[in-house]
């Protein structure tokens, strides 16, 4: 089914809340209460988008999220992570491990739809595109990949978004702001911290961006133009 999305979510009236407003919006909804199962579903079904709870019976929301991104096969899925907790520590975990974006129970279902619509919206890959490079790294938007040299390096929709939006930028400052309206939309209810976890995760696993990734102080971050 086009539009097809997973929700690992065991409170039957956040679930049931979740399917009402984007099965409204033309979202196919499948929803798993077990965490281990849930994991199970993700991996065979492969959706276009995962909505996952942190705290779930038979593995939690973090267990997963590593999981699934570790696997090849969906470790580009778009993932939302649900928590009823409003501490940055938890949301920052989260990120770490590979979520795209999360929301904090209770949310408002509009916040939910401009969520969901900004990570479906954004993972469409273009019908054509140059690729980009930087010294070893190749970035492949038709074939959604990323290379150091013949090594492929595996990244989540918003990883591969940011670095794209960073390399079509090369030698020009960019800042938080223009990074977190561009990539993750206009309609984001987050904040700046978002871009500093992605841009540590993009760090660590692509080593020639240690030095060519540059933070500029109270401003943002821009790849150096090659020698």
């Amino acid at each position: 089914m086009s539009n097809q999305i997973l929700v690992i979510e065991d409170e039957l009236d956040i679930a049931r809340l979740i399917r009402h407003c984007l099965e409204r919006e033309g979202y196919g909804i499948s929803i798993v209460s077990d965490g281990t199962r849930g994991l199970t579903e993700a991996i065979k079904r492969k959706p276009e988008l995962i909505i996952l709870d942190l705290l779930l019976p038979g593995m939690d929301g973090l267990e997963i999220c590593r999981k699934i991104r570790i696997q090849p096969e969906t470790a580009q899925i778009p993932l939302i992570m649900l928590t009823a907790k409003g501490e940055v520590s938890d949301k920052v975990v989260g990120l770490e491990l590979g979520a795209d974006d999360y929301l904090t129970k209770p949310f408002s279902p509009r916040e939910l739809v401009a969520r969901v619509r900004s990570l479906m919206r954004r993972n469409r890959l273009p019908q054509s595109a140059p690729t980009l490079r930087h010294g070893k790294i190749t970035l492949d938007p038709i074939r959604h990949e990323v290379r150091i040299g013949p090594k492929e390096v595996i990244l989540t929709a918003k990883e591969f978004s940011l670095l794209e939006l960073l390399l079509k930028n090369q030698g020009r400052v960019l800042t938080r702001e223009v990074l977190l309206n561009t990539v993750w939309g206009y309609d984001y209810f987050g904040t700046t911290r978002t871009i500093d976890v992605h841009v540590r995760r993009l760090r660590e696993k692509i080593p020639p961006l240690s030095d060519a990734l540059i933070t500029v102080k109270s401003l943002g971050y821009k790849i150096k133009d090659e020698p």
